[in-house]
């Protein structure tokens, strides 16, 4: 079945973090200056202004930061997945991700809930982040 659900743009700024989610990695910048982990990714460092960056692999798991419950499908792709959780997840090595929490009732997500990254093909060569409890009465 095709993948119905709008897709994200790469373009010269993301593409190195949607070629890591291909391979299942999730990719950040790290300043090379004081080690501050960001995203999305920039040419200049939030913290202290340095332009010295290397991208570091994410051990993919962290905490609910915030999240919000969709009862309602504002585009017709998500109406089959109703209720879903979206939630702005806390990785471990700093940088926050919007993403999907999937594998356990919406009714159970909360706040600081620790989770782990999945992974969803899309096709196109693209593959998502999404997140799933460690701890959950259903996972």
């Amino acid at each position: 079945m095709p993948y119905d659900k709008p897709l994200p743009k790469i373009n010269a700024d993301n593409r190195t973090f949607w070629e890591g989610c291909r391979d299942r990695e999730l990719r950040f910048q790290q300043c090379s200056d004081c080690g501050h982990v960001r995203w999305p990714a920039s040419n200049l460092c939030p913290r202290c202004h340095s332009t010295a960056a290397t991208w570091i692999v994410s051990q993919g798991t962290g905490r609910v930061y915030t999240f919000a419950v969709y009862h309602t499908a504002y585009h017709p792709g998500f109406a089959a997945d109703l209720p879903y959780t979206v939630a702005v997840v806390a990785l471990d090595e700093g940088p926050h991700l919007l993403t999907n929490i999937i594998g356990c009732p919406s009714g159970e997500v909360e706040c600081d809930m620790e989770v782990e990254v999945v992974w969803e093909e899309a096709g196109d060569g693209i593959t998502l982040p999404k997140f799933r409890p460690l701890q959950c009465s259903r996972a």
